[in-house]
């Protein structure tokens, strides 16, 4: 099973712009892609834990990942599925969340040469001048076009400020100088994100004549979005406890019957972006099963073991229970 088709089974996927390119892309590690996160609060919640799972998972497969940090954005805030406009925030308190974030998805994503970017919006919205980017690209969005976005729409009837009207453009604009700068072909959000991410790609269209592409995830129903909130505790709290822990259901197919290496494990449930790395934790004492520490580089994992679930433990704060269904 290829990584799109995985994502798939897994419910990641919910609307693409072109399937068929996304799918060609993204299966054979050319997506250089990008993910928001604004700076509303001085931790990750669930949805960025959805976000990151998706960005790991496909860094995994050699696509490259852009983390988007909304130090400029943060200064309007998302109108998508809100009822209310959001509190406005000073520019310490965004400059200090941007920071958290950073801090907190470096012990999940790899960043370096090569690797994944961290990139802030702040470096260039913050310096436009409105003229400019009234006459560069106003003409590109349509106000009616605007209106019946459903991010737009259903504030309407409880009042929608001219000041969150300007979110779509902002984030199309960055989508655009994604594009021009670092070479990003595609965007992931969530599925409440989709008119943004839409005028994004048709932005760059009408300014570049080049194609560009977009992929929302959504969480499916109440019981995974419990499992979510849970792992997003664990992971972004530093929790051990185990009611709080993430779950990695591997299919029966995908074990062997006479087990699964850990370090092929590791991998496969994200705590190791590759068997190199899940060496070298494995060989300096910093993986537990069970609470029992493993040292051996050659450890099997029995099949039925992980019928009745394993509970790995990657350093001090890392948890992961794996079970196969």
């Amino acid at each position: 099973m290829q990584i799109y088709e995985e994502l798939q089974a897994r419910g990641l996927i919910a609307q693409v712009t072109d399937e068929p390119q996304i799918r060609e892309l993204i299966n054979h590690g050319g997506a250089k892609f990008y993910i928001g996160f604004d700076p509303t609060a001085d931790s990750l919640h669930v949805g960025h834990f959805m976000a990151l799972c998706l960005m790991k998972r496909l860094q995994m497969a050699g696509n490259k990942p852009v983390v988007l940090l909304g130090g400029g954005t943060g200064f309007i805030g998302d109108p998508s599925g809100r009822t209310d406009m959001r509190s406005m925030m000073h520019a310490e308190t965004i400059r200090h969340n941007c920071e958290c974030f950073k801090k907190q998805m470096e012990r999940f994503i790899e960043f370096g040469e090569d690797e994944a970017i961290v990139v802030n919006n702040a470096d260039w919205l913050l310096d436009l001048n409105y003229i400019d980017l009234l006459r560069d690209v106003g003409p590109c969005f349509s106000v009616n076009a605007m209106l019946r976005a459903e991010c737009y729409r259903q504030r309407m009837e409880r009042g929608l400020s001219f000041f969150e009207f300007n979110y779509m453009i902002m984030q199309a604009y960055d989508f655009l100088y994604l594009h021009s700068h670092y070479g990003c072909n595609m965007q992931f959000g969530g599925d409440d994100q989709w008119s943004n991410m839409l005028a994004g790609t048709d932005l760059i269209r009408r300014k570049t004549g080049k194609d560009a592409y977009d992929l929302t995830n959504l969480i499916h129903g109440e019981e995974e979005a419990r499992r979510a909130r849970e792992a997003s505790r664990a992971l972004f709290a530093g929790a051990g406890d185990d009611s709080h822990m993430p779950e990695t259901l591997l299919g029966e197919g995908d074990v062997p019957d006479d087990g699964i290496r850990l370090l092929d494990l590791l991998a496969a449930c994200g705590l190791a972006s590759s068997k190199t790395e899940a060496r070298r934790l494995i060989q300096q004492g910093g993986v537990s099963i069970d609470g029992s520490r493993v040292n051996t580089i050659d450890f099997v994992v029995a099949k039925a073991d992980l019928f009745h679930g394993i509970k790995i433990k990657k350093g001090k704060k890392i948890y992961r229970r794996v079970v196969v269904k």
